[in-house]
């Protein structure tokens, strides 16, 4: 999650799906942590130097028929300034446009599972652990 200066929400409109999204992907095979994994897909989507960040949530994704689950880190990267965020280059072949909206206002643009990840990373001071999307019970939080 990357934020402006007034607290909204960076979001990007993929070209391959119907939904916004947030700057994130794949890790590579390498050896590549989710760490790096952000810091490198932020880089490439969008041409910002991510350099600090604090793990706000995972979520365990059940595997499903054509899906093989797998966990999904999300990092709060902080608020950028105004200068920075007019630096933005976006991966066109990927992204088509991008904005900065209020958090509530990106709950009507994302995904279910991101929204509700980035629903309970902001709603939250301490890291939050989600099965599918979702908060499990006895887990803080739920």
């Amino acid at each position: 999650m990357i934020f402006d200066q007034e607290g909204r929400l960076l979001i990007l409109k993929p070209t391959y799906k119907p939904r916004w999204t947030i700057p994130g992907g794949q890790m590579e095979a390498n050896g590549e942590t989710p760490w790096e994994a952000c810091q490198r897909e932020v880089e490439e989507e969008c041409g910002l130097e991510v350099q600090t960040g604090r793990l706000v949530c995972v979520d365990f994704l059940r595997p499903r028929p054509g899906k093989p689950g797998g966990m999904r880190f999300l990092f709060h990267c902080g608020e950028f300034d105004d200068v920075t965020l007019g630096a933005v280059v976006l991966q066109t072949d990927e992204i088509s446009t991008h904005r900065f909206v209020e958090v509530a206002k990106a709950r009507e643009l994302l995904s279910g599972p991101l929204r509700r990840r980035i629903e309970a990373a902001c709603g939250s001071t301490t890291l939050r652990y989600l099965e599918d999307g979702r908060p499990v019970r006895g887990m803080g939080g739920s």
